[in-house]
């Protein structure tokens, strides 16, 4: 069988990029001819809202990746699609995450099924961003409509694009494996004393791009409880705001809490994920909207304990009360939840739980799905 991966992946940077580099390399683990296809101009610069689109990492051993994409040129799609044709694919399998780039993939999408017989399969990360912009009513239909089959990796997700979706395309929830390349499980004093941090101390982390429907203000909020001021833990914000720094250092400033928040506002490179998870006591992802997060998924491969807020997708691979904790996204829930973790030991019950649970997200289950929806896709021809 012959695979082409579409959409991100190095050298650009980002949760979904290395989601694409380690679904080729288990594809290659189980001897599948496969390569990704991936862009020379992923965002025009005055679009992307960071530091960087790069990775500072070093390139995913093993895999043919050619940078052949403009997200932003018609003409270029065409060429793409005609290119990939070429290669007579089995299955074109397009990393879907945003409206942007719908167009995009829907065009190549289209040439490519002119041009031979590939299923065209979206593996969609978010089918309806957080933040909606009218582009988000325009072109999602456009991209769905070239597609063969979908696999959705949340079963909210998956209910956004059966919405979108009139004929009844094959379709399957698989949900997000681990991101087990960050590096391995490590002391956790020796992973504080690489931070700089003080060892005498607790860490909750909150970890990732900084956006508003992330809640990191919920859980700033939260940890303004004066109960914490009895515990020796501090709150760790690891990762590049996205949004304005200024609202929530004047927040952390207004609460009293400067002392108590360490705030690293960069792009945590590859290198440097394990350092903070091992160093964690508890990962808090206190969203106000989601669907999945990969953040879960690190989690889980360092075996740490996590708290989410009960929207999208979360809960559904968050046993509560088993890994951790699954709470309504009000600061008050947030709190409780941590306090009981800290205040009643739960850190080693979780973690048995962790280790248990962690056995489902092996990307064997995805590359499966991915075949399966492939194969219920021909029995539709």
């Amino acid at each position: 069988m012959k695979v082409v991966i579409v959409g991100t992946s190095f050298p650009y940077r980002g949760g979904i990029a290395a989601f694409s580099d380690r679904l080729a390399q288990e594809f290659v683990r189980e001897n599948v001819d496969v390569e990704i296809v991936t862009f020379k101009l992923q965002y025009p610069s005055f679009l992307f809202p960071g530091k960087t689109q790069y990775s500072d990492a070093d390139a995913p051993s093993g895999l043919t990746v050619s940078e052949k994409i403009n997200s932003v040129c018609p003409t270029n799609w065409f060429i793409v699609g005609r290119e990939i044709s070429r290669k007579k694919p089995d299955v074109v399998i397009f990393t879907y995450w945003m409206s942007f780039f719908a167009p995009c993939f829907g065009t190549i999408a289209r040439v490519i099924k002119r041009r031979c017989n590939a299923k065209c399969i979206g593996l969609i990360h978010n089918m309806m961003p957080h933040e909606k912009s009218v582009l988000d009513k325009i072109f999602p239909p456009y991209f769905v409509k070239a597609m063969d089959g979908f696999v959705a990796l949340s079963k909210s997700v998956l209910a956004d694009v059966e919405s979108l979706d009139k004929n009844g395309r094959p379709k399957v929830f698989t949900p997000h494996p681990l991101y087990d390349h960050y590096g391995n499980i490590e002391d956790k004093t020796l992973a504080i004393k690489k931070l700089g941090l003080d060892e005498n101390c607790r860490y909750m982390l909150f970890f990732g791009l900084v956006r508003a429907y992330k809640g990191l203000d919920l859980l700033i909020d939260a940890f303004a409880d004066e109960r914490f001021r009895k515990m020796n833990v501090k709150l760790i914000v690891a990762g590049e705001f996205y949004d304005d720094e200024k609202p929530y250092l004047e927040q952390i400033e207004r609460l009293g809490l400067k002392d108590r928040v360490i705030i690293n506002n960069r792009y945590v490179s590859d290198a440097d994920v394990k350092d903070y998870f091992n160093a964690a006591d508890i990962v808090v992802q206190p969203y106000k909207s989601a669907t999945q997060s990969g953040v879960t998924q690190i989690a889980y491969h360092f075996e740490k304990p996590m708290l989410v807020t009960n929207v999208g997708g979360l809960k559904e691979i968050i046993p509560n009360g088993k890994v951790g904790y699954v709470v309504e996204p009000q600061p008050s829930a947030i709190a409780d939840a941590l306090v009981d973790f800290y205040e009643n030991e739960r850190f080693e019950n979780f973690v048995e739980g962790v280790e248990e649970e962690k056995k489902k997200y092996a990307w064997s289950n995805m590359t499966a799905a991915i075949i399966k929806v492939t194969e219920n896709s021909c029995n539709l021809c």
